[in-house]
Parts: structure tokens; C-alpha cells; sequence
């Protein structure tokens, strides 16, 4: 009887209305993307402090770090104890898949450096380039590995400084590292394999919209500033220049 594998996803996001309506929420999205039949997937809202106990831990396979809105350079409880976590699991040799937000913090706990995007934030389809000669036949893409990937990308913030310990296997013009290993255990990347155009499409109206409000909410302010600096005569105070 072949022993049944065990992965768990540590979702570091909250699930948007469209993809709890549309999929049920990310657990599912990245169960269709990652998983194979007969595998058995546990869910941890780490986003929501949900951890496994360190008891549990090597009855898992690997694990899977979702994206998220907040910065993995952050200090909130829960992504300081994720790193923790992150750090334990790495030293029992345990696979983990870093996406986007789960990509920086590995490169966070083995020392690397991560920041804001040093080009500007990216989102959309973008073409990520190989470095063929780092990528070992048989390892992460098998015995033949692609000379560029297409993958849907959606950050703000990146890798800015891979550590010594780590191997660059892609790169793109909009950013230095889009993929990156650790040992033969962590494999990281920027961009979200587990995207599709439909969910791409909803987030990119979500962040139009949130950008048209914060217009609005901008002019608002500014309405009110130049309201109070008006004087009784209806001229401008001296404050309002």
C-alpha cells in the first residue's frame, strides 16, 4: 500500500468575495493547481494566527506559503512566528514552495534581503527568463528546463539580495530574482503559478477601484484643508500657501 502524502498550504491572505464565490477560496485554487488525486491537503490561515503544532509538523511532505498584501520585511506576531516556523521546518529539510509573499520570507529567514520593488510594483503577464546553467536535470522542472516562463505576476514588493546559500534560476528585465532555490528543499517564486486570468482580472479592478477611491478620499482632504484656511471675506489665509 502506497503511503498517502500530506501537504499543507499556509495562506498568508485573506479569500476575496470573487474567489470564495467563484472557487471556494484559495485552498482550493491552489489544491487544483498543486495537488494530485489521492494527496491529502491541510489549511492554515496563518494570515489569522492558524499554525500546525510543532508535534505535526514532520508528518507533512511539504508545504506551500501563499502571496499576501502585507510585507514579509514586516514585524506584525504572525508573520514574525511564520518566519519561526519557516526556520524550523528548514532545518529539518522540509520542501516548501515560496509564492510571492512566501518567496520573500524564505529569502528573509536565510539572510537575504527584501524590500520595496526597486523598478515599481508589476502586474500582468510577464515573460521570466532561465538561468539554465544554475538549474540541475531532474531537480524542480525535470530533465529538460524551458528557456522562459510565462506566469502572472501581481507585487510590490521583491528580493533585492539573494544570500550566499541561495541559487538564482530566473530573472526577468522588471526584477533581479523571480526564482530562486535553497538546498534542494526551498523553492521560491515571485510570480503566481497559481493564477489564472479571471482572478488576475478581478484583482486588477480591485486595485483600480482602490486607487480611484484613494483619489476621491485625496481630493476630499484637500477640499476640506482649503475650506478651513478660507477666511470670512472669502479669501485664502496666509496658511493656505
Amino acid at each position: 500500500m502506497v503511503e498517502q502524502k500530506r501537504f499543507a498550504l499556509f495562506l498568508a491572505t485573506s479569500d476575496s468575495a470573487f474567489v470564495k464565490k467563484t472557487y471556494g477560496g484559495y485552498f482550493n485554487v491552489f489544491v487544483s493547481t498543486f495537488g494530485e488525486e489521492g494527496e491529502q491537503w491541510d489549511l492554515f490561515r496563518v494570515i489569522d494566527g492558524e499554525f500546525p503544532e510543532e508535534k505535526d509538523l514532520d508528518k507533512y511532505d511539504g508545504f506551500v506559503i501563499s502571496g499576501s498584501l502585507h510585507d514579509a520585511f514586516g514585524e506584525a506576531d504572525w508573520i514574525v512566528k511564520l518566519c519561526s516556523l519557516c526556520q524550523k521546518l528548514d532545518d529539518m529539510k522540509k520542501k516548501i514552495l515560496g509564492i510571492c509573499f512566501g518567496h520573500q520570507i524564505l529569502c528573509r529567514i536565510k539572510g537575504g534581503k527584501i524590500g520595496r520593488a526597486s523598478r515599481g510594483a508589476d502586474m500582468g503577464l510577464r515573460s521570466i527568463t532561465m538561468a539554465k546553467d544554475a538549474v540541475k536535470p531532474g531537480g524542480f522542472f525535470g530533465e529538460k528546463t524551458p528557456n522562459s516562463l510565462a506566469i502572472i505576476k501581481c507585487h510590490q514588493d521583491e528580493v533585492l539580495e539573494l544570500p550566499e546559500s541561495a541559487t538564482l534560476l530566473a530573472y526577468s528585465d522588471k526584477c533581479n530574482v523571480e526564482m530562486a532555490s535553497f538546498g534542494n528543499h526551498f523553492l521560491s517564486i515571485q510570480g503566481h503559478p497559481e493564477y489564472n486570468k479571471e482572478i488576475l482580472f478581478e484583482i486588477i479592478d480591485r486595485v483600480v477601484n482602490m486607487k480611484l477611491m484613494e483619489i476621491v478620499r485625496i481630493r476630499q482632504r484637500k477640499r476640506r484643508k482649503i475650506g478651513n484656511q478660507i477666511g470670512n471675506n472669502g479669501r485664502l489665509s496666509a496658511k493656505a500657501f
